[in-house]
């Protein structure tokens, strides 16, 4: 449904206020591409690194956004080296968690899944279960200080062009029990087929433990039935180029009917899609007639501090480009949550009182 089918619908004066009070859910989002400007300056200072363009935050921000739409990937992979530099130590990786819950939380994120590399954080001194550990303590705080406003699980990233994926997945497993909802795979597609990490996945379907896989942004269909059919991931990261796999009249390939018939949640990021090249503008994204094909689609920001953007900056693309009302985001906020890797009982409670009421509130404004 677009905002012109329903006379009900807030009037476009008030779209702004309706996308910031919407219930949302996020499950792509990486703590790494998520920090305040701010944070990154003081921390920097405080442990002595100097290689960051500028010390004023606002100008940091905007040197951030600009490194990501400069279509350089060195000049985009820069951005995470400073991030990670100030990410080294138990009270940094706290605060910082801390920090994204609540951001999150005031941006009206009620779920969040926030994915990272522990093998990133190790150059301070941390062990692997140390990193967890603190980072899972700063989204405890932070959920505590948004007044029990979103509930925040963590995703532990293997690195593609690293050996340590079987390790990290053993990680997982050991921390499901204490706020690690599950397991990922990312950096550069190209040259990293998931199944490169196949015993990692082996260990976590052993496990019975849950898993997302990047897939099907920079590498085309082929990324993406490796990641299902090969791996088994039960969601794909990005997931864009499954329109390979449709011809132009909407006609689904083979790949492209098991993924929407099994109902494979696509994490679809539009802004990050179009600094990596992988859509050409907002009104051209895939993600419209994926949503219209039947796909289970879900709406992420991917890294807000380098895309400069939040889930309410998404919607608000989505709205300019498709004329999405209400509806269509509480659609991709439900499917969100049932694609969650959060016991059944606890997506059943925040579908049926939180986002349902949230979003029938919206209809009577």
């Amino acid at each position: 449904m677009h905002l012109s089918d329903n006379p009900a619908t807030p009037a476009a004066a008030t779209v702004s206020e309706w996308i910031r009070r919407a219930p949302k859910a996020v499950l792509h989002d990486h703590l790494d591409g998520g920090l305040r400007a701010a944070t990154i300056v003081e921390l920097a200072r405080e442990c002595g690194y100097t290689a960051l363009p500028t010390e004023d935050p606002a100008a940091l921000a905007l040197w951030f956004r600009d490194a990501a739409d400069s279509g350089s990937l060195e000049r985009y992979l820069e951005t995470f080296a400073h991030t990670c530099a100030v990410m080294q130590t138990r009270e940094a990786l706290t605060r910082i968690a801390a920090e994204c819950a609540e951001d999150l939380a005031a941006d009206g994120v009620v779920y969040a899944e926030i994915r990272y590399a522990p093998e990133q954080h190790l150059e301070g001194g941390l062990t692997l279960d140390e990193v967890v550990e603190a980072v899972n303590d700063g989204f405890r705080e932070g959920e505590l200080r948004s007044g029990g406003r979103i509930t925040v699980r963590a995703l532990l990233t293997g690195m593609r062009h690293t050996d340590r994926s079987l390790e990290i997945a053993q990680l997982t497993v050991a921390h499901r029990d204490n706020g690690v909802a599950g397991f990922d795979i990312a950096g550069g597609e190209i040259g990293n087929p998931p199944a490169r990490h196949l015993p990692a996945f082996q260990h976590l379907k052993r496990e019975n433990c849950h898993f997302t896989i990047h897939a099907g942004e920079a590498v085309g269909a082929e990324s993406i039935h490796e990641a299902v059919q090969v791996c088994g991931t039960e969601r794909i990261g990005h997931g864009v180029r499954i329109t390979d796999d449709i011809a132009e009249d909407g006609t689904l390939g083979r790949l492209a009917s098991y993924v929407r018939d099994n109902r494979i949640a696509l994490e679809v990021c539009p802004t990050s899609n179009l600094q990596t090249g992988a859509a050409k503008d907002y009104a051209s994204h895939p993600i419209d007639e994926l949503r219209r094909l039947g796909f289970r689609i879900t709406l992420n920001t991917d890294n807000r501090l380098v895309s400069g953007t939040t889930m309410s900056e998404e919607f608000q693309h989505m709205v300019d480009a498709f004329g999405y009302s209400p509806e269509v985001f509480e659609e991709f906020t439900v499917a969100a949550l049932d694609a969650a890797f959060l016991p059944l009982p606890e997506r059943r409670r925040l579908i049926d009182e939180v986002v349902r009421p949230g979003y029938a509130e919206l209809r009577t404004v």
